[in-house]
């Protein structure tokens, strides 16, 4: 997902243009060190001499949020939030202990998560600025409005299996979205978040998938 810095080692003091110190005009060039790294520049600008320190740290990568990663997390929060609300019908309506085992489990980790989400566009888009508009539409998996009328009319064992229709295609959807994210983003804690919903998320339609079997 990020670049990384190439960076080419002076293994010795020839290498680096230099043999030592040598007079010029009187003047003594100044001398290169063995450990030094030079470390190409960006286009249009020139290599840079780097101290083993200093190179230390430049081999650690950029991970800079970029358009994919805003998108993500704007995404995702409001998916989560459907996750949410879906798992909060599961109470007075289901009759799997399962089910409601299941849904217990998707609010009490995806609250979180939707926390972690909003700290993340504080520290990295306090403003809003980066954070795109988004449709419920263009998610994919998301229920629809008709969808959502239909499982809060539901009850018993009609309404296992419509929650459970209903949460293992929110989940696909959702593991999809993070799929796209670890393809494109940059930023290493969206990443750690994204691979997370992959995990989580998969073992979670598999359980959703015996239960629908009874």
């Amino acid at each position: 997902m990020r670049g990384v810095l190439s960076l080419a080692l002076c293994l010795g003091l020839a290498a680096c243009g230099g043999g030592g110190q040598e007079p010029d005009g009187g003047v003594e060039k100044p001398r290169t060190s063995a450990s030094s790294v030079i470390a190409p520049g960006k286009p249009g600008e020139p290599a840079k001499t780097l101290s083993p320190k200093e190179a230390e740290s430049a081999k650690k990568e950029d991970d800079r949020p970029n358009t994919a990663d805003f998108r993500y997390v704007a995404m995702m929060k409001a998916h989560h939030a459907q996750a949410i609300e879906l798992s909060g019908l599961v109470p007075g309506r289901a009759s799997s202990a399962g089910v409601k085992a299941l849904a217990e489990r998707i609010a009490d980790t995806q609250g979180p998560e939707i926390d972690a989400m909003k700290g993340w566009q504080a520290q990295y888009d306090p403003k809003g600025t980066r954070t795109p508009e988004h449709a419920h539409g263009t998610m994919p998996g998301m229920a629809t409005k008709a969808q959502l009328t239909a499982v809060k009319k539901a009850r018993g064992k009609d309404f296992d299996q419509l929650f459970l229709r209903l949460m293992t295609k929110h989940h696909e959807g959702a593991i999809a979205m993070a799929g796209e994210v670890l393809g494109s983003g940059n930023n290493m804690r969206v990443e750690e978040m994204a691979n997370d919903v992959v995990a989580q998320q998969s073992s979670e339609i598999h359980r959703m998938e015996a239960l629908a079997k009874g």
